[in-house]
């Protein structure tokens, strides 16, 4: 696995959780709405940083595709703005 990967599972990461499904006591419980979460919050940060890379009207382009790509993404996963 990848750190960064890594690092968003460790940030999606319970220690100490009660599952009342499952009537126990859970450690080191992953949060798997919380680290799908992450991931794509980070992948609309990365689309969102990408800078342009023409210094004409392309740029203006590009910067619409950006803007659509992340629209897209969270229309996709619901992500809320």
């Amino acid at each position: 696995m990848n750190e960064r990967i890594r690092a968003l599972a460790e940030q999606a990461r319970i220690k100490d959780h009660w599952s009342i499904d499952e009537g126990r006591y859970l450690t080191n419980y992953l949060n798997e709405q919380k680290f799908a979460e992450l991931i794509v919050n980070r992948c609309i940060e990365i689309v969102e940083s990408i800078e342009p890379g023409y210094e004409d009207y392309r740029n203006q382009i590009e910067d619409a595709f950006r803007r659509d790509c992340v629209t897209e993404i969270k229309y996709d996963f619901g992500v809320e703005e």
